[in-house]
């Protein structure tokens, strides 16, 4: 029986302490593994030039180069590894930065022994991370595009795509989505897929802030 490697990561924080606890919450899970560790982006980003890496975890500020700044660069490579972000900042500016720079996700140290894990195979699945505050983010922002007499417009979608959409912007897992549709899991793959091309976006984030302003998910 083949047994799967676990998930290479690299570790950027310039905080001695705070990198070591979060590389014990991290080495504690049997797929995770802290291969590389660095103290500023720059370090990083050379790193990740020498080294193969599936995961790059960013603080966001760091010296040298902030966290943003190397993720950008790190984006830019051929065959990035996925990235997310550290932040001890409940912040929407750094967070939709850190989605523009090519971040998977963005979690926060004050919840990282609940939320990073989770981030990381979220990340390694294609999918994006959404810590549970930046949801009313999202929703101010629907609000605030009604309020200026924008609507949504449509995207063409059948039922059964608004469906799935809806499960996904609620966080469901595509196993989850199939069982709850009674539906196979390859059916689940395909529908998403076909959500992202007639909506012309590319991650769960983006799927999310489309099934708010379309009122699929109520805010």
């Amino acid at each position: 029986m083949t047994v799967e490697r676990p998930i290479r990561i690299l570790l950027a924080e310039d905080h001695a302490l705070v990198r070591q606890g979060v590389r014990l919450i991290l080495d504690a899970e049997p797929d995770l593994e802290v291969v590389a560790q660095a103290s500023d982006g720059a370090e990083a980003v050379a790193i990740v030039r020498d080294h193969e890496v599936d995961l790059a975890i960013l603080d966001v500020a760091m010296p040298r180069m902030t966290g943003l700044q190397a993720a950008l660069e790190i984006s830019r490579r051929r065959n990035p590894p996925k990235i997310l972000m550290l932040s001890m900042y409940d912040n929407e500016q750094y967070f939709f930065e850190s989605l523009k720079a090519g971040a998977s996700g963005y979690v926060l140290k004050s919840v990282a022994d609940q939320d990073l894990v989770q981030a990381c195979r979220a990340a390694m699945r294609g999918e994006s991370f959404l810590y549970p505050g930046v949801t009313s983010t999202l929703v101010r922002n629907y609000l605030e595009r009604v309020r200026r007499g924008e609507r949504p417009q449509a995207g063409g979608l059948t039922p059964r795509e608004n469906e799935v959409l809806k499960l996904i912007a609620e966080g469901h897992l595509s196993t989850e989505i199939a069982e709850a549709l009674a539906i196979s899991i390859k059916t689940v793959e395909r529908h998403r897929s076909n959500i992202l091309a007639k909506l012309g976006m590319r991650d769960r984030t983006q799927l999310t802030r489309y099934a708010i302003r379309a009122g699929l998910v109520e805010p």
